[in-house]
């Protein structure tokens, strides 16, 4: 496991969230045991757990886009510590409104990416440490 590797895993990772990609694109991309998911709504300790919120969350959100802002690698003997800020923006519609609201906010993020059994990272950790909403945006 590199840099370079780790970068390319979380570049994947937004652009799946963006396209809001199958679950048999997604869930590779985490680690099958041990996982640990902590969004401002819920934490989730499962690919079980995920794929529940996942399902949620596309249905939820549409029109997705993730600006990587920063991604910083700090690799360990066997893991790699991920400091990230990611924009995000997404549309949603609640039932009555006429109009459907956009969120603009930054994410701060820390992951911990560890090696499969084939050297490939895979997100174990994976924590949204803050939301920063831009201004005008709406709220979650």
């Amino acid at each position: 496991m590199d840099v370079a590797g780790v970068e390319k895993l979380v570049k994947d990772w937004y652009e799946k969230l963006d396209v809001h990609a199958p679950m048999v694109e997604v869930l590779p991309l985490l680690v099958d045991s041990g996982l640990e998911m902590q969004f401002p709504e819920a934490t989730l300790y499962s690919l079980a757990d995920f794929e529940g919120w996942y399902q949620g969350v596309i249905r939820l959100f549409f029109d997705e886009v993730h600006l990587l802002k920063k991604v910083e690698v700090n690799l360990q003997e066997d893991r790699a510590e991920v400091d990230i800020i990611v924009q995000w923006e997404a549309s949603f519609w609640k039932a009555p409104a006429a109009h459907s609201q956009r969120i603009v906010a930054d994410a701060y993020q820390t992951w911990v990416v560890v090696p499969d059994s084939d050297g490939n990272p895979r997100i174990q950790l994976y924590v949204v440490d803050k939301l920063d909403f831009h201004p005008g945006s709406a709220q979650l």
